[in-house]
């Protein structure tokens, strides 16, 4: 006789608890809540944008809509070769950097006395701030009509009162004009951001620095710049992403004339006056994708900040 071995019965499919749901099913109600937020969110920005990717391909002017037609990269051609689409490029540069470097250097020395121990320090804060939370186009009139109107304007004012000229401030320096303005609402940004590195700075090691006799400049080169330089630039990208976009402060003071147009208010030209919905749509991707490339690395920096901030817990 052969003896006949058997198989042992495999082993019974594990699952999940009785009144337990399962992994997948918990991820899922973790993650419902945050849906209708995330279906907004493509709906209110990503499918504009697909639509205005899509319009940019086309010769499309909305006086003559039967005149539509495929012009593929024509539009972006024309937005980088048309003298005054360049031009408002440049104005949108100079208007970035002047205010970006004005906002950091002011926002700074802001920083480095708020830092300091002072009574009535947390007022004087308040009041730094006040700036930020102005509406842009509220803060761009009070400009236009409080301090920059050579009638009654603030400015000419205190000019009349010590015997002083009577200049014409939008007109005689335009693009300056925008410019104060704008470092008038962002300096207060670039504030907290310095004081937030100026107050996590490593205490020990500043003292250890004073009892070797460093005085408070070498402290501030050696010590306090290096490391305020991911703050530095954290400040300089997150502020060229808001300023690039700039609108209000230059429809506002001077309605694009004398040679303030930026790119924001060309793209607006482009298309609510010309009616040329390719070549403003062509336009506005162009400052999207300038957008995304300054914030990419601005996450790489806030990344940055973060692991450091991780490695010292």
């Amino acid at each position: 006789m052969t003896a006949t071995t058997t198989a042992p019965p495999a082993a019974p499919k594990t699952s999940a608890a009785p009144g337990r749901p399962s992994a997948r099913l918990r991820a899922w109600a973790t993650r419902a809540p945050l849906l209708p937020a995330l279906i907004f969110m493509i709906v209110v920005t990503q499918l504009p944008f697909v639509a205005t990717l899509v319009i940019s391909f086309f010769d499309w002017n909305s006086l003559y809509p039967d005149a539509r037609h495929f012009a593929g990269f024509a539009n972006y051609q024309e937005v980088l070769t048309d003298p005054a689409l360049r031009k408002s490029v440049w104005t949108t540069v100079l208007l970035t950097v002047g205010v970006v470097l004005a906002s950091l250097v002011i926002g700074l020395l802001l920083a480095l006395l708020l830092d300091r121990k002072f009574r009535g320090r947390a007022v004087v804060r308040t009041l730094l701030i006040a700036p930020f939370l102005v509406v842009p186009v509220a803060a761009a009139l009070l400009w236009k009509h409080v301090l920059y109107n050579p009638e009654y304007g603030l400015l000419n004012g205190l000019l009349h009162y010590v015997g002083g000229p009577q200049p014409d401030w939008i007109s005689g320096t335009p693009l300056l004009a925008v410019q104060a303005s704008l470092v008038w609402q962002w300096t207060p940004f670039m504030m907290l951001i310095l004081l937030a590195g100026l107050q996590s700075r490593d205490q020990q090691q500043l003292e250890a620095a004073r009892v070797d006799g460093a005085s408070d400049w070498q402290i501030f080169v050696h010590i306090t710049l290096p490391h305020l330089r991911r703050y530095l630039e954290l400040g300089a990208l997150l502020g060229s992403i808001y300023i690039v976009q700039n609108f209000d402060a230059v429809f506002t003071l001077t309605s694009g004339g004398l040679g303030t147009a930026n790119l924001p208010y060309t793209v607006y030209q482009t298309f609510y006056q010309a009616h040329e919905n390719g070549l403003a749509s062509a336009a506005g991707v162009l400052v999207v994708i300038g957008s995304i490339v300054i914030a990419t690395f601005a996450l790489r920096v806030v990344s940055s900040l973060f692991r450091e901030e991780v490695s010292r817990a």
